[in-house]
C-alpha cells in the first residue's frame, strides 16, 4: 500500500474534479454533501476522489496524495486495510441489511464493553450525531433536567441542541448557529469556553440544579486539535458528580485513536456516557452511545426512552468495524506506539519548519491527531484558535494539494494519521511543507 505523491504545480491538474464540481452544484446544494468538504475557505473547489489505498487517496484527475484526513477519523488501520476488506466481502455475501438482529451486532457490543470500562451496555446507531443526540435526550429523561452544558467551537453533530457556538464546518464558513434552530431549543443549551475553569464553576453555582449534562470532546478536534488541562478535566467530573449532572464524552474523533480505550483510558476518567462515530464501523457509516447500565436501560424497549433506527446495526457495518477493533486489540501496543511516534516525527518536523521559515504557528497533537494553528498565541479554547490567520492557512492549504498532501481544507479542523502512514509519508509531508511555508510566507 504505497503511492507516489510528489508533484509539481505543472503536473497538477484539477479538469475533472471542476467538471463533476459543476454537475454537483446543479442538483446538490452547494456542490458538496457535507459543508467542510467545499473548501470554500480555503480558496479551492472541491477535489473529487476516485479511490484510496494505505495512506493515499487519488482523485479524479489522476493526481495522488498523502492522506490526513483519513475519513475524518476512522482509518487507524489505513484504507482498504486487507482484514477489514476480507470481513466486507464474508458479511456481503451473506446480506446487506436485515430490519433483524444478527449474530455481529452482539459481537460488537460486548466487544466495545469489554475494551471501554465505563460502558456496560451500548447501543448502536447510524452516525456521530445520531449518537450525540440520542445520548442527550436519555440524559434529559434519566435527570429529569433539561440544560444541556457544551463548550464554545465543539461540534456534537447538527442536532438543534448541538448547533449554538458549534466548531467544524460552522467555526470554518463563520457561523454561530444556524436559521431554523427553535430560540427555544438553543436555550436549554449553555454553551462556555473550553479550559474555562472558572466559567463553568459560575454556570455549575447558578444552573447546577437545572442540568441534566455536560457534554464535551475530551479532545476538542472541531475546532482545530486543543487539548484540556488537568484543572479544566478535574473541575469537569467534580462538578458532575456534586450535582447529578451527566457527564458525556464524545469519543467520535477521539475513540480506539488516542488510546484503544478513547480519551477516557488516557485521562483516567469514567464518563457516565459516550458516544461514538464512524470508527467502530471501519469507516462504514455507524455510531453508538453507551455507559453505566442504570441510566442505558431506560432505553426502549427495556426502558421508556424512545430511540430506534432501521438500519441500526448493520451487519456490513458491524463486520468492518469488528474487523478493525479486534486488531487493534490484538495488536495494541505496537500500533499505538507507532503512531503516536509518526505523530510526534510529524509534530516536530512542522514545527521546526515554520521555525526556519520564520512563521507563527502553534502545533498541537495527541496520538493519531494533529492540527497547526498560525498565530502566536497559545491555543487552549476556541477564541484562542480563532486568532489564527486563517489566509496564510489557505495559501499554505493550497501550496500541500498542489504538492500531494491533503490536509482537512480548514484551519478550524484536526488531521488525521494511520497505521500505514510511514517515515516516508512523513518526511515527505515535512518537505513540502517546508517548502510552502518558503513560498507563501
Amino acid at each position: 500500500m504505497t503511492g507516489t505523491a510528489t508533484k509539481t504545480q505543472e503536473t497538477f491538474k484539477t479538469d475533472r474534479s471542476s467538471r463533476l464540481f459543476e454537475r454537483a452544484r446543479a442538483v446538490i446544494p452547494g456542490g458538496v454533501n457535507s459543508p467542510v468538504r467545499s473548501c470554500k475557505s480555503v480558496g479551492h473547489d472541491p477535489i473529487f476522489i476516485n479511490r484510496a489505498d494505505g495512506a493515499y487517496m487519488y482523485d479524479q484527475d489522476g493526481n495522488s496524495y498523502i492522506d490526513y484526513v483519513g475519513s475524518w477519523g476512522p482509518m487507524i488501520l489505513g484504507h482498504r486495510h486487507p482484514r477489514v476488506l476480507e470481513a466486507l466481502e464474508d458479511a456481503l455475501a451473506l446480506g446487506t441489511s436485515f430490519g433483524a438482529p444478527s449474530r455481529l451486532e452482539v459481537e460488537m457490543a460486548e466487544l466495545i464493553c469489554e475494551i471501554v470500562p465505563s460502558i456496560e451496555m451500548v447501543r448502536m446507531v447510524n452516525s456521530g450525531t445520531e449518537a450525540c443526540m440520542s445520548a442527550v435526550r436519555l440524559a434529559r429523561a434519566f435527570t429529569g433536567r433539561e440544560l444541556i452544558v457544551k463548550f464554545d467551537g465543539c461540534y456534537h453533530g447538527h442536532a438543534d441542541s448541538f448547533l449554538v457556538k458549534a466548531g467544524s464546518g460552522l467555526a470554518t464558513l463563520g457561523i454561530s448557529s444556524s436559521p431554523g434552530v427553535p430560540e427555544a431549543a438553543s436555550k436549554l443549551t449553555l454553551s462556555i469556553p473550553y479550559n474555562d475553569v472558572d466559567k463553568l464553576r459560575e454556570v455549575f453555582a447558578k444552573k447546577g440544579s437545572e442540568i441534566a449534562a455536560l457534554i464535551l470532546e475530551p479532545i476538542v478536534g472541531n475546532s482545530g486539535l486543543i487539548k484540556p488541562n488537568e484543572e479544566f478535566l478535574k473541575a469537569i467530573t467534580g462538578l458532575c458528580r456534586d450535582t447529578g449532572a451527566l457527564l458525556i464524552f464524545d469519543e467520535v474523533m477521539t475513540g480506539f485513536r488516542v488510546a484503544l480505550g478513547g480519551a477516557q483510558e488516557m485521562y483516567g476518567i469514567k464518563p457516565d456516557l459516550t458516544c461514538f462515530g464512524k470508527v467502530i464501523g471501519g469507516g462504514l457509516p455507524v455510531g453508538a452511545y453507551g455507559g453505566r447500565k442504570d441510566i442505558m436501560e431506560r432505553i426502549a424497549p427495556q426502558g421508556d426512552v424512545y430511540q430506534a433506527g432501521t438500519l441500526s446495526g448493520n451487519p456490513l457495518a458491524m463486520a468492518a468495524g469488528l474487523a478493525q477493533l479486534k486488531f487493534l486489540r490484538a495488536n495494541k501496543d505496537a500500533i499505538y506506539k507507532e503512531i503516536a511516534r509518526l505523530t510526534d516525527r510529524l509534530h516536530q518536523g512542522l514545527d521546526l519548519a515554520a521555525q526556519k521559515a520564520g512563521v507563527a504557528a502553534q502545533i498541537s497533537s495527541v496520538p493519531g491527531m494533529l492540527s497547526f494553528f498560525f498565530t502566536n498565541n497559545d491555543v487552549t479554547d476556541y477564541e484562542s484558535a480563532a486568532t489564527s490567520d486563517t489566509k496564510l492557512f489557505g495559501k499554505v492549504w493550497r501550496g500541500l494539494l498542489q504538492s500531494g498532501v491533503y490536509w482537512p481544507p480548514s484551519q478550524f479542523e484536526t488531521s488525521f494519521l494511520s497505521l500505514m502512514h510511514s517515515n516516508r509519508e512523513i518526511d515527505e509531508t515535512i518537505t513540502v511543507f517546508d517548502q510552502v511555508l518558503q513560498e507563501v510566507k
